[in-house]
């Protein structure tokens, strides 16, 4: 299945909180935590976390300024420190190293995208920004 598939299907689900998983939470989800807050409707909760929680990448805090994010104060998380019975959809980001397991019944879904922090470049940030933005986008819409 695709990407868009996946879109809509979330989107038939309306959920009220969706998680981003990677590993350290500290590049994809934190991007995707922050262009869907961004861009998702009042009553919709947009949570990331990690299976082994690092620190949020400079390079993911800057390229979510340049779309008017603020993720300054943003934290890597575990998925421990997520309330599981509030989350109805799970958006796992890992492509290249295993994924974290989020082990409650909601909906799960995997959008593979390469890890910025391998190149460490902020241009490969920018990247993945854009691509989960226009997923995003065509979520929310």
């Amino acid at each position: 299945m695709s990407w868009q598939d996946d879109v809509q299907q979330i989107r038939a689900l309306k959920p009220r909180h969706i998680l981003f998983l990677c590993v350290q939470n500290s590049a994809r989800s934190q991007l995707a935590e922050g262009v869907a807050r961004k861009l998702a409707p009042p009553g919709v909760r947009v949570s990331s976390a990690g299976s082994q929680p690092a620190f949020v990448r400079p390079q993911a805090i800057q390229a979510l300024a340049e779309i008017g994010v603020d993720a300054g104060a943003h934290t890597s998380k575990a998925i421990a420190d997520i309330d599981a019975s509030s989350v109805d959809v799970v958006i796992t980001l890992c492509a290249e190293e295993v994924c974290p397991i989020f082990p409650h019944k909601v909906h799960k879904f995997h959008w593979p995208l390469p890890d910025p922090a391998r190149q460490g470049t902020l241009d490969a940030f920018r990247e993945v920004r854009d691509e989960l933005q226009r997923r995003l986008t065509a979520l929310f819409a």
